[in-house]
């Protein structure tokens, strides 16, 4: 059981995205409430993984990427010029669809996340360790092989090693890329219910384009095409009996 922490709230400010010349975002206005999935859904282009990348300033790292309104974590401005961005992205963390772990040990690719956010005691690594691994439903399974390689875990594996390693330096949001895209069943079905599990002491955003997905585990859907915000409301609902004809025509395959 991942420990409870303090209440996180995420609120987007007119938020727009150019990268260059082109708009990629369009005065985005949304919030994201602790203690719930947030699913992100719209057809490949409509700018989720954008969205998603300014919500811990990844876009940062994008030369021609500019960023223009608010985007308040716990009232504070994620873009505010004084905000340390190592410590926007400890507490803001995120995880992508192709799983990226280090070519070192199981051990180490958590334990090298806890050593860059000053974590030095030999015994308090291994407890961080533990918890992290337990907390992402890993433990289990990796426990007797630690400090073997985690590039011979299989590919569900490493993916929620890379959630363990999120979860390593207490993030109070946790974006998730697509995180199961390319898993079978059975290791989706596991993130699946590692995201239920979460949700009650982090707020997660996921983006997805599997609606089947959205709609077992998020609480709240906002379905996005061509930069903006079409609808946003329960998940229920949204799939239900959606408000706009935009996404009826989305999510009962008729739009393309």
């Amino acid at each position: 059981m991942v420990p409870e922490q303090a209440a996180s709230g995420l609120d987007l400010q007119q938020l727009s995205l150019w990268i260059g010349r082109k708009q990629i975002l369009h005065e985005l206005s949304l919030s994201f409430q602790a203690h719930q999935v947030t699913a992100i859904i719209g057809p490949s282009g409509c700018g989720k993984t954008s969205l998603l990348r300014s919500m811990n300033r990844m876009m940062d790292l994008v030369p021609e990427a500019r960023v223009q309104g608010r985007l308040l974590l716990d009232g504070q401005n994620i873009y505010d010029p004084a905000l340390e961005l190592a410590e926007l992205r400890r507490q803001v963390g995120m995880v992508f669809q192709k799983p990226n772990p280090f070519a070192k040990t199981i051990f180490e690719n958590i334990a090298f996340a806890l050593r860059l956010h000053g974590v030095r005691n030999k015994r308090q690594l291994q407890d961080r360790v533990e918890l992290s691994l337990r907390n992402a439903a890993l433990w289990d399974e990796v426990k007797d092989r630690l400090h073997s390689s985690a590039m011979a875990l299989s590919q569900g594996q490493q993916q929620r090693l890379m959630i363990a390693r999120a979860l390593a330096v207490d993030p109070r949001v946790l974006l998730l890329d697509e995180p199961a895209s390319s898993l079978d069943p059975i290791s989706t079905l596991k993130i699946e219910e590692l995201i239920q599990e979460l949700k009650h002491s982090i707020l997660i955003v996921l983006v997805t384009h599997n609606m089947q997905q959205a709609a077992r585990v998020a609480d709240q859907t906002v379905f996005m095409l061509q930069g903006r915000v079409i609808e946003v409301g329960s998940t229920e609902q949204l799939f239900t009996n959606p408000q706009s004809q935009q996404t009826e025509d989305y999510i009962t395959g008729r739009y393309g």
